[in-house]
């Protein structure tokens, strides 16, 4: 590569992706350090970060500055959010940032790969390459991946169009769309976020952050500890509820693995959607929505079955006891199956 053609991250960049390790580099750079972050001058900063935390911990995706051309202001607040984080020490707040933060980064991913085709093209394709180990191509309008790499992915997916028997295959590669190919590494990006927050080392905090450190541990004891687990549900399905309840990010074939089974059970939607409040991505309409959705009572009108045992130990979400034995999906749990 000509080094007229090496690849240069600037601040409006780092404000999108601030999770790079160029940002590291960026804050060096302008000589800054945790002490002067603690001063008067740089408060809205701090409020700007708290605020960041605050938005990602209902649910909801930060409401970025660039638009304004505010990039340092973005950037920095990214990087004091986590120091606040990491000073609280709160998983569950900390687990839902990384989410809205890789949900804001897939928004951005989505946008450079779609709209700026001359211009940012090379930025997403490296975030997700190097980061990801994903190679993307491009052929037309279309992005295009190895099958592998769609399969280890898509198969925590149950609507029809993510089946690969659905998808455009040729010569051993999935042609997506920029939309779908972000979607597919969004878990992969709030993990990767998450595993950043965690290895940090900070030492002493300024006396300024210590009131919203504060503040965060107060936060935190919103998400409510209520046991939801029944000793009638199989394994699966209770290890599912635990994760929740944990406020931990449970996949997307966990959390259907849980709607299939509480809808065939004859439990409301009403009744299922708190289930799911404290999952890092929590959004009341949006879960509701999900779950008419799995129910049959929106859209096409189709009622998703609860998946199979197979199926579930092909995805690793079997947690299989003695009282596992004979059954071929969890709906028969707790039922003797009659011998062939």
């Amino acid at each position: 590569m000509n080094k007229e053609n090496v690849l240069k991250i600037g601040i409006q960049d780092l404000a999108k992706y601030p999770f790079l390790a160029e940002a590291g580099e960026y804050l060096r750079d302008t000589g800054l350090n945790l002490e002067q972050l603690g001063h008067d001058d740089w408060k809205p900063i701090i409020e700007k970060a708290y605020g960041r935390i605050i938005v990602a911990s209902s649910g909801q995706i930060y409401g970025s500055d660039t638009e304004k051309h505010d990039y340092d202001s973005d950037l920095l607040s990214f990087i004091v959010a986590i120091i606040l984080l990491k000073s609280a020490g709160i998983s569950t707040l900390t687990r839902r940032f990384s989410l809205a933060e890789a949900r804001r980064a897939e928004k951005y991913l989505q946008q450079d790969l779609w709209t700026n085709r001359e211009k940012n093209l090379e930025l997403p394709l490296k975030i997700i390459q190097e980061l990801f180990g994903v190679k993307v191509s491009i052929e037309n309008d279309e992005f295009v991946i190895k099958i592998p790499d769609y399969l280890k992915r898509a198969v925590h997916f149950h609507e029809k169009e993510w089946k690969l028997v659905n998808r455009r295959v040729t010569d051993g590669h999935v042609y997506l769309t920029a939309h779908e190919t972000v979607r597919l590494i969004r878990t992969e990006l709030g993990e990767y976020i998450n595993s950043k927050i965690q290895s940090i080392n900070i030492g002493s905090i300024p006396e300024s952050f210590k009131d919203r450190v504060s503040d965060l541990t107060s936060l935190a004891k919103k998400f409510s500890d209520t046991q939801y687990v029944s000793s009638e549900y199989p394994p699966c399905v209770k290890h599912a509820i635990e994760v929740l309840e944990k406020g931990e990010n449970l996949p997307h074939s966990g959390r259907f693995l849980l709607a299939t089974y509480l809808l065939s059970k004859g439990q409301t939607i009403d009744q299922i959607a708190p289930l799911f409040k404290n999952a890092p991505d929590y959004n009341e309409r949006i879960t509701k929505y999900q779950l008419e959705h799995i129910s049959g009572s929106s859209g096409s009108g189709t009622k998703y079955q609860c998946p199979s045992c197979d199926k579930l130990r092909s995805e690793n979400l079997c947690f299989a006891t003695s009282d596992c034995e004979g059954i071929i999906n969890p709906i028969q749990f707790g039922k003797k199956r009659k011998v062939q």
